[in-house]
């Protein structure tokens, strides 16, 4: 019986990987150089064990490895994610990027390399391994450091770009341009098609996914997930844009619904499979001959790899305000190459646009600074030491004030805050309404007029179907409110203020007639085009103004919706949890205050009940009075009745010691509308980045914080100058009602 090829070289593949992969978990060492070394093994350049037959078939299977680690890079990232990144992650990375791509390109020219080889080399060397990384955190016991938020921001941004890097790399390759218009084209076509995916797979995708989810088990999840994935690489590449970029912005816009947590863990070993043929296929290609022929290649771009990197991304770290201490940790963890540069030499090598050395030498560079990644994180703090001594101590002073001054910006101004608003409203309605007149002109148009004998009656229907799908985002490019204080501010600050908001009303009203009349321009002549669009701005802004607005608000409401039905999941799980086990075993009880206690008529900031006994008071009942969150000059008077919040034994500890009469110890206490609450820092509320004290909470809520669950840390009695992060779980205590509406988005 004959037995495929195929069926042979996956044995081969498989057993070499498995093998090796084991070796190399032994060793604490990086799977993918594991699989790389695997492929060097099985392939055509090592002739001690048996080698692969097949190559082609090798290859396709390996460039499905590309599109389900991609779509599984997309699954764990999130548009939202890239927003909570934050100025710090983002100038960083921009920084490292933009020097590192640009000290690569140089590199290779100096060393005599062709154009396209040296752009590919600049490429390759603009991310770092997120896998290496964590490697090295949790070996050296360092994950929770404060500098290490700041490098998973920067490897998030640099997922981005390199994956943007790849579209455009690819598009140079294959058009052989690299005019700068041809460039900004490039660039402008991407981030277009990129809104448009977006924006229609989050208003469709989730709603489809709900309303399939008591037909679907896994089986069918799992089987329409990669059906999905397929089908936008296939849309992608009929645009004229990568595979890799489709498989990716498909896994990204799943990741926005509350079907991703399912769907990675699905596709968590069909990745892993394809993963590891891709891998192996990789090692398949190296040639040790051809190693050792550009050593010195492969020397100076793992010098330059190191140092250029380390500079890069201190000066970047520097530049975004952070001190020199943390920016030295950050430059000395980036310092390495990651899987996207085995990814982008391959797509190299499959367009045949680059030599042959650029992929072992990729692979030669990877290894070394996979070794040194631990080395360089560990010895970060003694760099900094030598560094404080040998630089000048005027540069110290401008550095640490430059830093302190940028962490004390104060919030964005309101034209700011005014412009951003109006610009959300202008360009992601501007992306829809090009996206209709587009899908209009090549595919509505052409389908009309092939049932339609009567061209202009084909034409008017073309154009019919088009006003009627634009106009709830006419509606809203031009009336739409800003609904802002900063706005009302601006309005009523100064009259100088009213001409240019008039003016930012006019521009986006010039742009909707604008589209309109591009669109009605494809079907007729000037003059007939130019009077269709004032017909259709009149009816629009007048006779349905109403109904189109109420049409657009539906659609807005299903797109928020959809956009943050995972948060909320996720949001409304945790407090379930938080509910079901308090933090810190916390009480609140109820404690009058005996005519004769020695508590009385003396500020809460000198009786100390926090330093001594660890007691919070979350308010103070006065006969019909309640005073919530009381401020340290607050003093206590006869039968006072006290809400204090502490553990069990703390309770018992101050009831004892004061002499006190405990009215009653529940969690629920007497006054129904004061109570121990639990709110998630989110977008709604905005509270990350704010410390306690100038966030507001205690003055908007009329409550006391008591306490933050930030990941598996508790911390009781916070400082008031201590920051919020992202999903912190804030406890409060007091008027539930004002919590309520302060966290309601």
């Amino acid at each position: 019986m004959h037995l495929p090829k195929l069926i042979i070289d996956l044995a081969l593949i498989l057993g070499a990987a498995g093998i090796i992969t084991l070796l190399f978990r032994r060793l604490k060492q990086p799977m993918v150089l594991g699989y790389i070394i695997a492929g060097f093994l099985v392939g055509p350049n090592f002739h001690l064990f048996p080698s692969i037959s097949d190559g082609e078939s090798v290859k396709i299977w390996s460039e499905i490895g590309v599109i389900f680690l991609l779509f599984s890079l997309g699954l764990e990232f999130s548009f939202k994610k890239l927003m909570r990144v934050g100025g710090t992650a983002a100038i960083t990375a921009f920084v490292e990027i933009a020097c590192i791509t640009v000290a690569g390109y140089f590199t290779g020219q100096l060393m005599g390399w062709s154009t396209m080889d040296s752009l590919f080399l600049g490429g390759l060397l603009a991310s770092s391994s997120t896998t290496i990384i964590i490697r090295a955190f949790e070996e050296l016991g360092i994950k929770q450091k404060p500098f290490t938020k700041i490098v998973f921001g920067v490897l998030v941004i640099e997922d981005i770009v390199v994956i943007l890097l790849m579209v455009l790399l690819s598009t140079m390759a294959v058009s052989k341009q690299f005019e700068g218009t041809q460039m900004l084209f490039t660039i402008a076509k991407l981030m277009f098609f990129l809104a448009v995916w977006f924006l229609a797979g989050i208003f469709l995708l989730p709603t489809f996914l709900k309303k399939m989810e008591k037909y679907m088990n896994s089986e069918t999840l799992l089987i329409l997930s990669i059906a999905l994935c397929l089908g936008m690489v296939i849309l992608a590449t009929q645009v004229g844009f990568s595979a890799e970029l489709g498989a990716f912005i498909m896994g990204s816009i799943i990741a926005e619904t509350t079907s991703s947590e399912k769907v990675e863990h699905l596709i968590q070993p069909v990745k892993d499979l394809f993963g590891a043929i891709f891998f192996v296929s990789v090692g398949m290609l190296i040639n040790p001959e051809m190693i050792v022929e550009y050593r010195w290649p492969v020397l100076w771009i793992t010098l330059l790899t190191i140092f250029g990197k380390f500079f890069s991304t201190t000066f970047g770290a520097l530049v975004s305000g952070r001190p020199l201490k943390e920016s030295v940790q950050v430059g000395m963890s980036m310092a390495q190459v990651g899987e996207f540069a085995f990814i982008i030499a391959t797509l190299g090598v499959t367009l045949g646009v680059t030599s042959e050395f650029l992929f072992p030498v990729a692979v030669g560079v990877s290894a070394v600074t996979t070794f040194t990644t631990p080395y360089m994180i560990k010895f970060s703090t003694p760099l900094y030491n030598w560094l404080e001594k040998i630089i000048p101590g005027k540069w110290l002073t401008a550095i640490n004030r430059y830093s302190a001054s940028s962490q004390t910006l104060q919030g964005e101004s309101d034209w700011r805050a005014v412009l951003n608003a109006y610009l959300k409203v202008i360009i992601l309605n501007s992306v829809i309404l090009i996206a209709i007149i587009l899908l209009n002109t090549y595919y509505v148009w052409p389908f009309v007029a092939k049932y339609v004998n009567n061209q202009l009656l084909a034409k008017l229907i073309a154009v019919v179907i088009a006003i009627a799908m634009m106009g709830p985002f006419i509606s809203a490019l031009t009336i739409k409110k800003v609904q802002s204080i900063a706005y009302k501010a601006l309005w009523l600050d100064s009259k100088y203020n009213r001409g240019p908001l008039v003016v930012v009303e006019v521009i986006r009203n010039v742009i909707a007639v604008l589209l309109v009349g591009f669109l009605l321009r494809q079907f007729f002549p000037f003059w007939p085009a130019l009077l269709g669009t004032s017909l259709v701005m009149l009816v629009v802004l007048l006779a349905l103004r109403q109904q189109l607005q109420k049409y657009y608000g539906r659609i807005e409401h299903r797109f928020l919706s959809n956009l943050n039905a995972r948060e909320e999941a996720v949001a409304a799980a945790k407090k379930a949890q938080a509910a079901d086990l308090l933090p810190w075993d916390a009480q609140v009880s109820e404690l009058e205050i005996n005519p004769w206690s020695t508590l009385i008529d003396t500020p809460l900031a000198d009786l100390q009940l926090r330093e001594k006994y660890g007691i919070n008071v979350g308010a103070i009942k006065r006969g019909n009075v309640t005073i919530y969150a009381p401020t340290r000059d607050e003093k206590l008077f006869p039968h006072d009745i006290i809400t204090a919040i502490g553990t069990e034994a703390q309770l018992e500890e101050f009831n004892r010691v004061v002499n006190t009469l405990n009215v009653e110890r529940s969690d629920d206490v007497a006054n129904d509308n004061v109570g121990l609450t639990s709110i998630v820092v989110d977008e709604h509320n905005g509270l990350k980045g704010q410390t306690i004290r100038s966030s507001g909470i205690r003055e908007k809520t009329s409550a006391l914080v008591v306490g933050i669950a930030r990941g598996s840390n508790r911390i009781l009695n916070p400082p008031s100058d201590m920051p919020f992060e992202w999903e912190d779980v804030v406890w409060l205590v007091g008027d539930r009602k004002k919590i309520a509406a302060f966290n309601r988005p």
